[in-house]
């Protein structure tokens, strides 16, 4: 009998079962999560589909899997508090990838970040051919296996290269940049930027604080003229201003009292001034210097990171840079090359580091990151880039038996993408994993094996359970929202009267930069344009790297980027980029206090009656200042309890029971509510509390027009998804006419369900009625749909991407023969399917 034939215990648990669940807005929900399965989590913004995959289960899941830890690693490890749900019923350990993966360090790139580069180390040092101290190259063979390589030509010996040997962040590191490929270097062009001024005057603006001032009496003793303008100095003064040897000089001051001092000086150039304070245990004197550095690439190492050393190795007749620089689609007809340059003898090794390097570049091919380097910085990618490698680092641990909770995992994803990430989804799974998804893309829903829908709206008036089963059983079940629109349903009505717009447009020419090489073009002013096409394609290089650079450079008289050649804004005079980034840092920021609204309100609970009488100003009715907050919480609400080895307690205050304001504050009524109720309410409910009130709904009206009346005033804005911060962005920008605004949106539909994607369009619509014109970069189809403009990059990414492939309107798009977008446009527009680029 083979261990596959031993049968599998019927008593295995087919669901997680959740009883009571209340964490944020569920409202004590029970509900049966399929395991060893995939299952999309669905619902409008704000229904609560993330406080139950990522809030309760993954919450709940980590905190299991951290209880088999140690006393000591559990006291180590930062923990989050509980879910309040009543009991979870086989609950697997968890890991979840988020929305917002964090921002690698600078030591961080693709390579380390897949751990491709891992293998390829490993292939150099094994595989590779090394230089001997002679100059003579060593291929690789058994013999030269050992710590010790004896080279067959001069007999010489040396220390065989192991794979740490490549790594720039050990023994490989160039020892300029320690690895970092870039160095911070003193920008001699921001020493002296008034070159009118003398020295006397100020002129060098790092001799101008404190004891460096020294340093000008001594230059002029070294024969700088001190009382010219600088730019009347000779080549040889400036030299030594800023390059001048580290000499003594004796110098004569004159006191107050009209007695002379001499002095012996150390002359510090300017630039030597500088380096000085970099290096000073003072915080403050080195903050004061950064304004005179740059980051230029390292001159040693030329941005390789490595030693000389490792640069000597060849694998296939490139080093391990060259190969590093090549994009992962590159990287893999490198690789199946190899073979027929390397000794028979070898070829077991070299099979299975071949496979190993396939096993890790395939995931990231299937999810559409083939144009991406190894060398890419880690910090330079997109949002949707860093989750997607997550993603494959994922699964191919190949682990069982665990729950993965995704969050928007198709961020940022192409749909010619979105087949490649239901193949690793479904590999997860495959491998013995329960995967919960929340997501909004459709045709990730429909690969699902499992959907439930949390609803039916957003805050309060969500948090429950609305239809549940196979994605097919949601499109005909009434209950659903969500499945109309997987039945083919278009979240914007298509035949939308085209905006007229003005007539004119913004053109912009770039000459080189990354994959655009020689690129026109051109945006319509008072209309919507859209940007589409695979992620590597250029967009963001177009618009982020070079549009709202060049336009901000030119609105303020500044000369643009290098890489623009040309720039007409048409008649643009302001330019605004609205991102999804978390709004504030803590607790204390909130939708009141962003929009404006609570100074308003905070006014009105100062006209009050018990107010005047007391001469109380707004301040007391603000959380953030200590007329106003409870003392024990300090406005928060909270308490945070260090309770030893087990997680963080976050309490209610047992002063205020989570008001956050003092009792003398909250003795204050008005229409029958506190400071604090009013902070309890959202921002609909609170338009209809304040509906007399003409400067506080003023303040809210915004925020409900963008979709987010379900907010409550109260709630942290950190928390907000990425797609409740734009829109809570643009809110307070809705009340002023918008002639000549340009606004730009990166990935507006991020965490967007089809219904908020209609309500997003209709604020676009507000805004262009106002006079402004919109740039959006996206991948939703309701939204490149509901374009006036619609512009296609590709076909691919990185080196084959780059071109404008289709521009007009959206049917024009879709029509084209040569569009990477065009065919899934066609399908969701009723067009005939458009030839698609492969």
């Amino acid at each position: 009998m083979a261990t596959a034939d031993i049968p599998v215990p019927g008593t295995l648990p087919a669901v997680i079962g959740v009883h009571g669940a209340r964490h944020n807005n569920l409202r004590d929900i029970d509900v049966d999560v399929p395991l060893w399965r995939t299952v999309a989590v669905v619902g409008v913004s704000g229904s609560g589909k993330t406080s139950l995959a990522i809030g309760t289960l993954y919450a709940e899941g980590l905190q299991r899997f951290l209880e088999a830890l140690s006393t000591y690693s559990r006291r180590r490890l930062t923990q989050a508090q509980r879910p309040d749900v009543d009991r979870i019923d086989h609950l697997p350990p968890a890991l979840a990838l988020r929305q917002r993966p964090p921002v690698p360090g600078p030591r961080s790139t693709v390579g380390t970040m897949s751990e491709v580069l891992n293998v390829l180390r490993l292939m150099m040092s094994r595989l590779g051919t090394h230089l001997c101290p002679n100059g003579h190259w060593v291929a690789p063979s058994i013999a030269t296996f050992g710590e010790e390589i004896v080279c067959p030509v001069c007999g010489a010996r040396f220390e065989h290269p192991s794979a740490e040997s490549f790594a720039f962040n050990s023994y490989g590191a160039c020892p300029a940049c320690q690895g970092l490929g870039v160095r911070s270097e003193v920008d001699v062009s921001t020493l002296v930027p008034d070159q009118d001024k003398t020295i006397e005057q100020g002129a060098v603006l790092p001799w101008n604080s404190g004891g460096r001032r020294l340093s000008m009496y001594a230059a002029g003793e070294l024969g700088v003229r001190l009382d010219v303008p600088y730019r009347s100095l000779t080549d040889q003064e400036r030299d030594i201003v800023l390059h001048g040897e580290p000499v003594k000089r004796q110098v004569t001051l004159q006191g107050r009292n009209g007695r002379s001092v001499q002095l012996s000086v150390s002359y510090d150039n300017a630039v030597a001034a500088v380096e000085r304070s970099l290096r000073s245990d003072n915080e403050r004197t080195r903050r004061l210097v950064q304004r005179f550095l740059i980051t230029r690439v390292c001159s040693v190492c030329h941005g390789t990171r490595l030693r000389p050393e490792a640069l000597t190795s060849q694998l296939g007749g490139r080093n391990i840079a060259e190969i590093s620089a090549l994009t992962l689609d590159e990287l893999g007809g490198f690789a199946a090359g190899l073979p027929a340059g390397l000794p028979a003898e070898l070829s077991r090794l070299t099979t299975g580091l071949l496979a190993e390097l396939k096993g890790r570049l395939t995931p990231l091919l299937d999810v559409g990151l083939a144009y991406l380097t190894l060398d890419r910085a880690g910090a330079s990618l997109s949002t949707g880039e860093r989750q997607r490698i997550e993603l494959t680092s994922t699964v191919r641990a190949s682990t069982t038996g665990m729950l993965y909770v995704l969050d928007e995992p198709s961020v940022g994803l192409h749909p010619s993408n979105v087949a490649g990430l239901r193949t690793t989804l479904t590999a997860l799974a495959g491998n013995g994993n329960s995967v919960i998804v929340v997501e909004h893309e459709r045709e990730i829903i429909r690969s699902a094996d499992w959907a439930i829908e949390i609803g039916p709206g957003a805050g309060a008036r969500g948090g429950t359970v609305i239809a549940q089963g196979p994605p097919a059983q949601l499109e005909t079940d009434p209950h659903s929202i969500i499945g109309p629109f997987l039945a083919g349903a278009a979240a914007v009505p298509p035949g939308r009267p085209a905006r007229p717009g003005t007539g004119g447009q913004i053109t912009i020419e770039i000459g080189d930069l990354y994959n655009l090489h020689d690129l026109t073009a051109a945006f319509p002013v008072g209309r919507l344009t859209a940007l589409a096409g695979p992620s590597g394609a250029g967009k963001t290089a177009l618009v982020l790297d070079s549009l709202i650079p060049a336009a901000r450079a030119l609105l303020s008289g500044s000369p643009p980027p290098g890489h623009v050649r040309r720039l007409d804004l048409g008649g643009i005079r302001q330019v605004v980029q609205v991102d999804a980034s978390p709004i504030g840092q803590n607790a204390r920021s909130t939708p009141a206090t962003y929009s404006g609204a609570f100074d308003q309100i905070r006014r009105v609970f100062a006209e009050s009656a018990h107010a005047r009488r007391r001469r109380w100003k707004p301040g007391h009715f603000s959380f953030n200042t200590r007329e106003g907050q409870c003392p024990t919480c300090r406005g928060l609400g909270h308490i945070d309890l260090d309770v030893q080895y087990l997680p963080d307690i976050t309490v209610q205050c047992p002063t205020c029971h989570g008001a956050r304001f003092n009792d003398a504050s909250l003795a204050v009524r008005v229409d029958g509510v506190t400071i604090a109720d009013v902070l309890g309410l959202s921002v609909d409910d609170a338009l209809n509390q304040f509906a007399g009130r003409a400067p506080v709904a003023a303040a809210l009206r915004p925020v409900s027009d963008v979709g987010l009346g379900y907010l409550r005033l109260g709630e942290p804005t950190p928390s907000l998804s990425g797609g409740e911060s734009q829109r809570l962005r643009i809110a307070s920008r809705l009340r002023a006419s918008q002639h000549g605004t340009l606004y730009v949106f990166d990935e507006p539909s991020t965490g967007l369900h089809p219904l908020d994607v209609a309500t997003m369009v209709g604020v676009f619509d507000r805004l262009l009625a106002a006079g402004a014109t919109i740039i959006v970069i996206d991948h939703d189809l309701d939204l490149l749909a509901a374009a006036d403009h619609l512009i296609d990059m590709g076909p691919g990414g990185g080196p084959d991407g780059g071109r404008i492939l289709a521009a007009g309107t959206p049917e024009d798009v879709a029509r084209a023969p040569g569009s990477a977008t065009g065919p899934w446009l066609a399908e969701h527009l009723g067009l005939p399917e458009a030839q698609p680029v492969l």
